[in-house]
Formats: structure tokens, sequence, C-alpha cells
């Protein structure tokens, strides 16, 4: 038996090696092709819950996103507050008197010119949303991004479910540094440092349409992943768009109707994802996948 084993030890010794190397092969290669389809809740999911606000956060993992997509401003005390306008929109808010804010004075309800516990007052839940009407109406105010980060890692922890990626836009106008929000090198930091704190910077995109933003991410947080947002009225070719912004983005995110298969080609080419806005019909949403887009920016999860 002793002489048996030593005549076949080699070659069992061969066996192991190869069986072994060959199962690091079959992962590497799983990891290396594992590719994910990007479904991204828009503000939450707008089109179900009001915009930007914890419960249309916690809706939109609930109906399977990747990714939650979200506006950021500040407070006059230096809040990061979750809020597609840094000022209170007529559409979505109930002042604290019960009235409605009328759309020719809505600017005049600039959050960078109150307290966090001021805006806290103004309800951005209960007032019929012009353009949906599905929307589920809820008594809830613009949450702070800390609380809304909480809330989110907390919902994912007790329901056991998979962790999902932070898409965070900077809302910054060259107009209206210093009048609705900071300068772009204090709006980042003071972001980041929230961000970092909460220790969620693997899992975070910041995007925008303003590019001094994204190259201040670039150039001192190089780690984190960015998006260009293109306006469909943007006529410049990808090549311009990039040279304008100075480097390679992680995202290349235009309105959905400028998307072709050209497009797209040249966004791989470059090793650049592109993942359009705001597709809401199921139609569209297909077409756009047989196109080979990377992922949908959508107010309704509901239709992945």
């Amino acid at each position: 038996m002793q002489n048996i084993i030593k005549t076949f030890a080699p070659f069992l010794l061969v066996l192991l090696v190869a069986c072994t190397s060959n199962k690091k092969m079959i992962a590497t290669k799983a990891d290396s092709f594992t590719v994910i389809f990007d479904k991204q809740g828009h503000r939450g999911c707008r089109g179900l819950m009001p915009e930007n606000t914890i419960p249309a956060m916690l809706k939109a993992i609930d109906l399977g996103v990747t990714t939650i997509e979200m506006d950021i401003v500040f407070t006059k005390d230096k809040m990061a507050i979750v809020s597609h306008e840094p000022f209170f929109n007529h559409e979505i808010t109930t002042l604290p008197n019960g009235k409605y804010i009328e759309k020719t004075s809505e600017r005049k309800f600039n959050i960078y010119q109150m307290s966090f516990e001021e805006t806290g007052q103004y309800d951005v839940g209960l007032k019929p949303h012009p353009r949906f009407a599905n929307q589920q109406k809820i008594k809830t105010a613009k949450p702070a991004l800390a609380a809304l980060i909480d809330s989110v890692e907390f919902h994912l922890s007790v329901n056991n479910l998979p962790k999902v990626y932070y898409n965070i836009e900077t809302k910054t106008n060259p107009l209206t540094d210093n009048i609705f929000h900071p300068a772009p090198a204090e709006f980042v930091d003071l972001l980041m440092k929230l961000i970092n704190s909460k220790g969620i910077e693997n899992r975070v995109i910041i995007q925008s349409f303003d590019f001094r933003t994204l190259q201040i991410i670039h150039k001192n947080y190089p780690a984190v992943k960015t998006a260009m947002l293109i306006e469909d009225y943007d006529k410049r070719t990808l090549d311009e768009q990039l040279n304008s912004l100075g480097f390679t983005p992680t995202i290349y995110s235009p309105a959905y109707a400028l998307v072709n298969k050209t497009l797209i080609d040249a966004c791989h080419q470059k090793k650049i994802k592109l993942i359009p806005w705001t597709v809401n019909e199921t139609i569209t949403i297909n077409n756009l996948k047989q196109l080979g887009v990377d992922g949908i920016i959508s107010d309704y999860p509901n239709l992945f």
C-alpha cells in the first residue's frame, strides 16, 4: 500500500495543483466579467413618493434599485440637505402656515439663508404634485444627508439587503456661488467630509452639470466615482465635452433623448459607462437596454 501511495503521489499532487489553479482561473474570469445593470431611483422614486425624502429612498431600495439618486444643497449653518433646488420649490412645498408657495416667489425661500432647523418647518410631501398624480402623499420635510444615510444603512442592515450606491448631485452654478450655495471648493469639502465620516466613500458617485465640482473631486478625492451630467440642448460632441471637463469620468450621464449606439460605443471605447436620465416608460427603458446602456435613471423604479 505504501508503495502504491509513493508511486501515485506525484500524480496526485499535480492533479491537486491543476484543480486549484483551474478554480482560481474560473473565479478570476467570473469576477472580471460580472456586469451589473445599474437601476437608479431618481430622487428616490419621485413618481411614487415625495422626491428626495427618506421614505422615497427606502421605497426605491425595496423596489430593488442598485443606486439611489439625490441632490444636495446647504443650509446657512452648513448642513448638507437633500433638495433638488437651493430653495423651496412651489410644486412640492407647503408653508408653515399651511399655504402654498407661489412660483413667482419661490426663490425668496433660499435654503442657504435658513438654518437647518428652519427648513424643517416646511412640508414637502403633502401638496399634490402637478406632474406625478400617483405620488403617495405623506407629511415630511427635506432631510439632512447625514440622517438619510443613517436611515438607508439601517434599513439595509435590518432587512439583510445588498448595499446600494449613492449618486449625489452637487447643485451649484457659477452665477449663484455664495448666494444659493457655497462656492465649489467649500461645497465639495463639506460634502466629502460628511461622506467620509459615514464610511460610504467607496459607494458614492458625485454627479453634476457644473463641471467645477467634478474637477475638484477628481483632483482632491481621485478615488471617488464621478458622473458628468449632460443637458438635452448640449450639442457639443463627446470629445468636446470631455475636453471641457479635463479628465475621463466614471460615468457619462446624458438626457436619454441624446443616446444612440454610436454614443454608447464611443463611451465604452473610452472605458466610460453611459447611464441616461430620466426614463419613465418601459418601452424606452427596454430599447435603451438593448442598445447597450450601463444603467437607467428613472422616477419609477417599479418599471425595472
